[in-house]
C-alpha cells in the first residue's frame, strides 16, 4: 500500500508481519471493551462488521457478547492468520472476507454496527464513509477507535520513536499528543455523533511483547527490509536492557460512535 499522506508515500504492507501481528497486537485493555458494550456495541445478535480487522483482534475479544461478527481486511495474509486464531480458539461467530473498506461487496442495510480500530486513517475517508453508510441499517452505528502512545509523557516511548526514525526517517506514526475531537467532514450529511470519548491508560508489556508490538508496526516490520528489521531489533534490545519489567507505557484511547443520519 502507498498513500501520499502516510510516510511520504513509502510502501508498507502489514501482511509481511501477520505472524507477529497475531501474537503481539492484542493490546487493547479490558476497559475499552467494557466501554464499547456500554455504548451499545456488542449486543446479542447484532451484526457487526469490523473493517481493517487485521487478525480480528476486536471480534475475537468481543466474541463472547453474543454478537455476530464479520472481520474484513485488504490483506489476505492478515485474514488467514485471523482465521487461524479463531479456529484454534473454537470461536464460531466470526466470519471473514478479504475486501477494502471502500468497496466491501455487502448488500445495502446489512449491518447493525460497523467498527474500525486503528485503521480509518488508511482509508479514503469520503469513500469509506459512503460505503459504511450504505451497508448500515437505519439507525445503525459506526464506531471508530484508535489508541495512541504518548511519547511526550513517557520517555520510554519517546526513545523508541527516535530509534524507529533512525531506521525509517519518513515514518510519521509518531509524536502523538492529547487528541481533541472535531466533527469530521466525511461524517456530515451521513452521521450524527453520539459519543466522542477519550481517556488515558497505562498498558503493561513484557519486553518481548513490546518489542514484538513495535516490530509489527508500520514503521518497522511492515516497511523495512528483513536486514534492517533485524538491525533495529538488535539495537532496541540493547536499549530495553536498561529498563525493568514489566514496562508500563502511557497511551490514550479514543472512541467515536456515529449514528446513521436518516433525515
Amino acid at each position: 500500500m502507498k498513500l501520499n499522506r502516510i510516510d511520504k508515500g513509502n510502501e508498507f504492507d502489514f501482511g509481511r508481519v501477520s505472524e507477529q501481528y497475531s501474537r503481539f497486537r492484542d493490546i487493547y485493555p479490558e476497559s475499552m471493551y467494557k466501554k464499547l458494550i456500554e455504548l451499545g456495541i456488542g449486543k446479542p445478535e447484532q451484526r457487526i462488521l469490523d473493517l481493517g480487522s487485521g487478525t480480528a483482534v476486536l471480534p475475537i475479544n468481543m466474541s463472547g457478547t453474543g454478537a455476530r461478527f464479520t472481520a474484513t481486511d485488504i490483506s489476505e495474509n492478515q485474514v488467514d492468520f485471523g482465521r487461524k486464531l479463531v479456529y484454534e480458539r473454537g470461536i464460531k461467530n466470526i466470519e471473514f472476507k478479504v475486501c477494502s473498506a471502500e468497496d466491501t461487496g455487502f448488500t445495502d442495510n446489512s449491518f447493525d454496527v460497523v467498527t474500525a480500530v486503528q485503521c480509518f486513517h488508511y482509508f479514503n475517508a469520503e469513500k469509506a464513509a459512503a460505503e459504511i453508510r450504505r451497508i448500515l441499517k437505519p439507525n445503525g452505528l459506526f464506531c471508530k477507535i484508535f489508541m495512541d502512545w504518548l511519547p511526550y509523557e513517557d520517555e520510554k516511548i519517546y526513545e523508541m520513536e527516535q530509534l524507529v526514525l533512525k531506521y525509517n526517517p519518513e515514518w510519521n506514526g509518531c509524536g502523538f499528543k492529547e487528541y481533541k475531537f472535531v466533527f469530521p467532514d466525511w461524517a456530515k450529511k451521513r452521521f450524527d455523533i453520539k459519543t466522542a470519548y477519550s481517556y488515558d491508560t497505562e498498558l503493561e508489556f513484557s519486553k518481548e511483547q513490546w518489542l514484538g508490538r513495535i516490530i509489527s508496526c508500520r514503521g518497522v516490520g511492515a516497511s523495512l527490509s528483513d536486514k534492517k528489521v533485524k538491525e533495529f531489533e538488535n539495537e532496541y534490545r540493547i536499549i530495553l536492557d536498561k529498563y525493568t519489567e514489566p514496562l508500563i507505557l502511557k497511551h490514550q484511547i479514543h472512541i467515536e460512535v456515529y449514528q446513521v443520519h436518516n433525515s
